[in-house]
């Protein structure tokens, strides 16, 4: 089951009556005549919502009426209120689907899809940094973030630090969880982690033809159940999920709030204000003035951490100089 924020507008248009009209009883005539479709038609848009998630009462002379939205990260679901100006007003959405990240690889090039995003409930074979397998089980915010970026090559490594701070903030707005960003792409709640950032490009010399974001959010998951399955595999260090039993906030609202806050920042790196989305990272850093290990292609090396530089490398100070690291993943000792 698929859907694009572009099609099944006769669908949307019976939800949209509903969602503005949710304390009222609505007869199938009613909805007929003022829709100008069949009784028919009204039928079967109610039949597949109801598929959807949302929650339909039918009563006898009365008609029906909407109780009950979805949590359902669907198109419209996404574009409607949504404030920024350009990313997240393209959305395809898949129930289940192979990654999202091969997806957007396949449309990235076409230039109506600049901001457009792509959401899968389930992913069969998602993908992490450094083509490890990420697990996507349902009740995680999964999806695949396509720009056409106005900055150059050398801004491009700024793109996972200033997603982390976007996404960081965007927990805290949304579910008032402090969150920690760790180098290079994590967010961690607690010291587990909670959510990623991957970047796959396309460059010509010194432009970019387009940059596509896989971001995986653990937003209700079963955590105890998925470290279980996980914690033997590399670099693994816990993982945790968001949302408690008793909130009840929809992942739409996390998803839109990010999508604000992505683009923001995206605003500064577009200005050159590179320093300013380094000083919020740093902000929300795990392990700066901390000793840590980073494993590298090359091997580990240790030191303390001095945080990162306009360039999104990470400074770490050995016994003898100050290094730069561009790749790796970091381990607090």
């Amino acid at each position: 089951m698929s859907y694009t924020s572009f099609d099944n507008v006769g669908l949307v248009k019976v939800l949209s009556f509903f969602q503005t009209h949710d304390s009222e009883y609505l007869s199938g005539q009613d909805l007929s005549d003022v829709l100008k479709i069949s009784r028919v038609a009204v039928w079967k848009h109610i039949k597949k919502i109801q598929t959807l998630g949302y929650k339909i009462e039918s009563k006898q002379k009365l008609g029906y009426r909407l109780i009950d939205n979805t949590e359902k990260l669907l198109p419209w679901e996404i574009t409607r209120d949504l404030k920024t100006k350009l990313i997240g007003k393209r959305v395809y959405y898949f129930e289940e689907i192979d990654s999202t990240q091969n997806f957007a690889q396949n449309i990235a090039a076409d230039k109506k899809e600049n901001g457009t995003i792509i959401i899968a409930e389930k992913q069969t074979s998602g993908r992490g940094r450094l083509d490890r397998k990420w697990t996507s089980p349902k009740g995680g915010i999964w999806f695949s973030l396509i720009i056409h970026p106005k900055f150059d090559v050398s801004s491009s490594t700024l793109i996972p630090i200033l997603s982390a701070v976007a996404l960081s903030k965007s927990i805290k707005s949304v579910l008032d969880i402090e969150t920690e960003v760790k180098w290079p792409n994590d967010i961690t709640m607690n010291g587990k982690k909670v959510a990623g950032v991957l970047v796959d490009a396309s460059f010509q010399t010194n432009s970019i033809d387009y940059l596509i974001l896989g971001i995986g959010i653990n937003f209700d998951i079963d955590a105890k159940k998925l470290e279980k399955r996980l914690t033997k595999t590399p670099n693994f260090y816990g993982i945790d999920s968001l949302r408690g039993k008793e909130n009840k906030t929809p992942p739409k609202t996390l998803l839109k709030e990010f999508l604000l806050q992505f683009e923001k920042n995206l605003f500064q790196l577009d200005k050159g204000e590179k320093s300013t989305i380094v000083k919020e990272w740093t902000k929300r850093a795990a392990g700066i003035g901390k000793k840590i290990t980073i494993n590298t292609s090359n091997g580990k090396i240790s030191g303390i951490s001095q945080g990162i530089d306009n360039d999104g490398a990470l400074k770490i100070k050995t016994k003898n100089e100050t290094k730069k690291i561009y790749v790796g993943d970091v381990v607090l000792s």
